[in-house]
């Protein structure tokens, strides 16, 4: 009998989750393809591990014996990775990175620029996930590191079983029509009148913002409620409302957009997330190094994160904190 990996951590999230649905949404799967992956798993093994019960799943007893083995050899394999890359002169890895947009375009290739000049070994592959969605998958296993943020008015919730390195701060800035703001400067409360183009509160870009806003004494107007900021700066562009952009979204920024700073701006820091277990994994010190450097080469480096409650030191896990991540 021949156990595959990806199939154990399957089986685990399964266990986790309970329905194979949720299970293939931590692990970025679709459900058929963890259905089919299952399915082979019971076929390798000669015997039913699970059973539905309704629309969830309950493993059998031999399923929950697999299930209970699949954790210590998921972990055993974290190990010895860890103890391989420390035993060799040159480290070689495959990583896999969490990123969102203004991450992926601003921060990640000057970061993999300086990585693979000096260590060509190791190779970083990434996957665009929600802000609110990259930590949980780290936790999850699905990824190997994510980036992640927390903003001044709004601190992201945090799990102790994961550490977080401080890569960069940012300010956030108004994205307005252009000639609509003509000084180099406003106040937020400036903008209560506007209309708003802005993503869900249920994301912590859109918590955020309101906060802000609700912290100078208003409710924003929301016109168009977006979740890619890409896509609210577009529509900014075409005179149909404002909203606010970090400096790495600047990036992003089309035509037909004035940027204004903030006199009272919003903060916000970029972390990378990792399972604290994977702290002294070489080729993860060595990529948080790579894009430590780039953020300080464009003016973002930051030495530690900012004031607020429930605040981590530079290396180090924080207590959970009310609200959801983005």
């Amino acid at each position: 009998m021949e156990l595959s990996l990806h199939r154990l951590r399957m089986l685990r999230e399964l266990h986790r989750r309970g329905t194979v649905t949720a299970a293939a949404a931590a692990l970025h799967y679709t459900a058929s393809a963890v259905s089919q992956q299952l399915a082979q798993l019971e076929r390798d093994v000669g015997a039913k591990l699970f059973e539905r019960l309704g629309r969830r799943v309950q493993l059998t007893e031999l399923g929950m014996v697999l299930t209970e083995h699949a954790d210590e050899i998921l972990r055993s394999v974290e190990r010895a990775t860890m103890a391989l890359e420390e035993a060799q002169e040159g480290v070689s890895a495959r990583l896999t990175g969490g990123v969102w947009a203004s991450v992926a375009s601003g921060l990640l290739p000057k970061a993999l620029t300086l990585l693979a000049a000096d260590h060509p070994g190791i190779e970083v592959r990434t996957k665009e996930l929600a802000p609110e969605d990259t930590a949980g998958a780290v936790r999850d296993g699905a990824l190997d590191f994510s980036f992640v943020i927390d903003y001044s008015d709004y601190p992201m919730p945090w799990d102790p079983a994961l550490t977080r390195v401080v890569i960069a701060v940012e300010r956030l800035h108004a994205a307005v029509p252009h000639g609509v703001v003509p000084a180099a400067n406003i106040h937020l409360t400036e903008l209560a009148e506007q209309p708003w183009i802005l993503a869900g509160p249920r994301s912590h870009f859109g918590r955020a913002v309101r906060l802000a806003c609700q912290r100078h004494g208003f409710e924003p107007k929301i016109n168009h409620e977006v979740g890619e900021q890409a896509t609210a700066l577009s529509m900014v562009g075409a005179g149909l409302g404002v909203t606010l952009v970090s400096d790495l979204g600047l990036s992003l920024l089309p035509s037909g957009v004035d940027i204004v700073a903030l006199t009272e701006p919003v903060m916000r820091t970029v972390s990378i997330a990792h399972r604290t277990v994977n702290s002294r994994r070489p080729s993860l010190q060595l990529v948080i190094d790579a894009v430590r450097a780039a953020a300080a080469e464009i003016g973002l480096g930051a030495a530690a994160p900012l004031p607020g409650p429930n605040q981590p030191s530079v290396t180090g896990t924080i207590p959970p904190a009310a609200g959801t991540a983005t």
